[in-house]
């Protein structure tokens, strides 16, 4: 790939992320369409994307997003007051941008002329142009009654800057045109100097060692305009990773001649290279300091002047101090296939650290061991990164679905609010992705299901909005991820019907309530009477279970009839590399999930009949448990003494009886593929450090089986 395919790509997922960004935006614009600072984001979103979509190639959407940003310039001057119409507009166009990007979706031109016109009829009648012509990138108006700033600006680019499909000379004229006052074609010698730009050449190599395809150059920028510092930096925003830049804010009070200034100077030529503060220093000290001026004009006593400068010397340890404190963060950007060939090696890393310490257990080396031991060591600290790196909260997920519950509650009539909570849990990215789909079905469902019709709602004595919560939290060693809501809630009679009209269950079956209840995740089921954009389509909750299923996750619901309901999923934290504890049962082994085991207890027999099932007493707690000889059908060892493994499942204990507790062993989770991927019970297997097999238990479901065949 070239560096302008790079540069193109980069593109892509900034601007992605600051449509997701602009969306976020909207929908608080929606409810508080006069705030300032709402409305200068979303503008600044639109001019990041439109000037960076220019500078790479991306015309069209340059082009829309340039009329898109005057439409909201005039916004931000109150000349047009945002409505939900302007606000549905709005978002139109940030879909129009998005698919732009992916080039997806149909008839692209035309709804960005549709938008355009739908824009320009909120416009003042001075503002409407018959045609939109001209280059996509034009100067801002900035309107005279907003304060002037004065900045200064170092831009240094990294040499290869050119091999990324950047221009830095793109970026410096558009930060000519921000200068205060500029209309497009003003040339730099018309009017006050509002934009000063001094190109630097002080690294320019020799002609005969200058490589025209690395750029030696970097630039010194004075300039005054309306906007903020924010807007500034998203000039940069697509190069900054790759250029030293800094902004400062110059006070637009200081005046020539004055002390102050002559202060700026020396700061200037220092920054510079001019001179250096020992320089500056050694100037200073010629003159008498303005402390002995004060006292020797009788302005100030010597004891005034001996406080002040005690004061300043104070502030200045505080500001160090306060300095010191903070922690200059930076982050690099990773492609995602990249970090899943990482994670890959750091597993056959795993299985080759337990195979080497199987080879110093055999051969019983003190200085074979002790390598195996830092080995692993290393190889933890390794995979504990790793999986930290894959770690991203789950919020990002969760703003995604305000837009998803604005629109579905506006298409069906109902006013509906979503709180979500616990954004900043961390999970795998990989359960991030495959999570989005059954999350989008669930609140689908509370939204067409669940929540009442305003009127309905006002009737059953509750408020006409109604509440959705999405919250997400850890909890051993799993994240449990809930919805619920304070609609309707499940009719048991009516679920009962539906399921015997299907042939689900029997007419005569006696079921309990939360069983009823539980049939809604029978493939196929669905109690909608008719079909909508919504539901009524036979595809239920079965696809929900069947995708947290896969993500060897739990799920589970609690309703009440007119209350609402809630819905909970548990799922594991990652699905590349887990702890788990190693045991043995007949001639195989297999692998328990170690967030689920609680402790090890010996399970001794006296020669009576053994049982499947029993139950255990464990320190004065009824404890069932399963032997899983029995389980899989393997042959018994008919050993005296078994272990039983204490696991706590749901917060209910409940024991796995084996032959023997190996240890605990690190477990790089291989898929067993579609011919044993319905298997119950096995969610996976690994790699034992002999080259053998065995198989991780999915404890959750064997045990749920467990207790259906009681």
């Amino acid at each position: 790939m070239s560096f302008a395919d790079q540069g193109r790509k980069a593109y892509l997922v900034e601007a992605s992320e600051i449509l997701d960004q602009a969306e976020e935006t909207l929908l608080k614009l929606e409810k508080k369409p006069e705030d300032s600072e709402l409305l200068n984001r979303f503008f600044r979103s639109m001019h990041t994307i439109k000037g960076s979509g220019a500078m790479f190639g991306f015309d069209e959407i340059a082009l829309f997003t340039h009329e898109v940003e005057t439409f909201m310039d005039k916004v931000r001057e109150g000349a047009i007051r945002l409505n939900t119409e302007l606000v549905d507009l709005l978002f139109q166009s940030r879909d129009l941008i998005r698919d732009m990007l992916k080039e997806e979706g149909t008839n692209r031109g035309e709804r960005a002329r549709d938008i355009v016109s739908a824009l320009q009829k909120h416009l003042p009648r001075d503002e409407i142009t018959q045609e939109s012509s001209g280059p996509a990138i034009q100067a801002d108006a900035v309107m005279e009654t907003e304060p002037l700033r004065i900045f200064r600006i170092k831009f240094r680019p990294g040499e290869n800057i050119f091999f990324t499909g950047a221009n830095p000379f793109g970026l410096l004229q558009e930060l000519l045109e921000m200068a205060a006052g500029r209309k497009p074609g003003d040339q730099d010698d018309t009017g006050p100097v509002l934009c000063r730009i001094v190109a630097r050449t002080d690294h320019l190599p020799a002609l005969q060692d200058l490589n025209p395809e690395l750029c030696c150059t970097w630039w010194d920028i004075i300039l005054t305009t309306a906007r903020d510092e924010n807007a500034i930096r998203d000039v940069f925003i697509f190069v900054e990773d790759d250029a030293e830049l800094v902004v400062e804010t110059l006070s637009e009070s200081e005046q020539i001649g004055t002390e102050r200034t002559q202060k700026k100077l020396g700061e200037i030529l220092v920054h510079r290279g001019v001179l250096t503060p020992q320089d500056i220093e050694e100037v200073l000290q010629q003159q008498e300091k303005i402390g002995q001026l004060l006292v020797r004009t009788g302005k100030v006593s010597s004891q005034e002047v001996a406080s002040a400068l005690a004061e300043q010397e104070l502030s200045g340890q505080v500001s160090s101090l306060e300095k010191a404190k903070t922690k200059v963060q930076s982050s690099i950007r990773v492609d995602s296939e990249k970090l899943d060939k990482l994670v890959d090696l750091v597993g056959e890393l795993v299985i080759a650290q337990s195979r080497l310490n199987q080879v110093a257990g055999h051969l019983d080396s003190s200085e074979l061991i002790a390598l195996a031991e830092e080995m692993e060591r290393l190889s933890d600290s390794l995979r504990d990164n790793t999986m930290t790196m894959r770690m991203l909260p789950i919020g990002i997920t969760f703003n995604k679905f305000s837009r998803l519950v604005r629109d579905l509650s506006r298409e069906l009539g109902k006013e509906i609010r979503l709180t979500a909570e616990g954004g900043e849990t961390e999970l795998d990215k990989t359960v991030i992705e495959r999570l989005n789909d059954p999350l989008v079905h669930l609140l689908r469902n509370s939204i067409d299901h669940g929540i009442e019709d305003p009127e309905a709602r006002i009737a059953a004595g509750k408020p006409r909005e109604g509440n959705i919560v999405l919250t997400a939290a850890h909890g051993s060693g799993e994240v449990i991820i809930r919805i619920k809501d304070d609609g309707k809630g499940l009719d048991s009679k009516k679920i009962r019907e539906k399921a015997v009209s299907k042939g689900i269950v029997s007419p005569d079956a006696e079921m309990t309530e939360q069983q009823l209840h539980e049939l809604i995740f029978a493939p196929g089921f669905s109690t909608a009477t008719k079909v909508t954009g919504v539901s009524g389509r036979g595809v239920g909750m079965d696809v929900v279970k069947r995708g947290i299923d896969e993500l060897r996750g739990g799920i589970s619901l609690e309703s009440k009839k007119g209350r609402g309901t809630a819905i909970t999923m548990k799922l594991p934290l990652t699905l590349a590399i887990i702890d788990g504890l190693q045991v043995d049962v007949g001639a195989e082994s297999f692998i328990i999930p170690l967030s689920n085991v609680e402790e090890c207890i010996e399970l001794r027999h006296t020669g009576e009949k053994r049982e499947a099932k029993s139950i255990v007493n464990l320190r004065g707690e009824v404890v069932p448990y399963v032997r899983l000889v029995d389980w899989f059908g393997l042959k018994e060892q008919g050993l005296a003494i078994e272990q039983i493994v204490i696991m706590n499942i749901s917060k209910h204990r409940v024991g796995l009886v084996v032959d023997k507790v190996v240890g605990q062993h690190q477990t790089v989770i291989k898929s067993l593929g579609r011919v044993y991927g319905n298997v119950r019970g096995v969610s996976g297997a690994t790699v034992n450090g002999d080259g053998s097999m065995s198989l991780i238990l999915d404890v959750s479901a064997l045990v749920e089986d467990s207790a259906k065949d009681a």
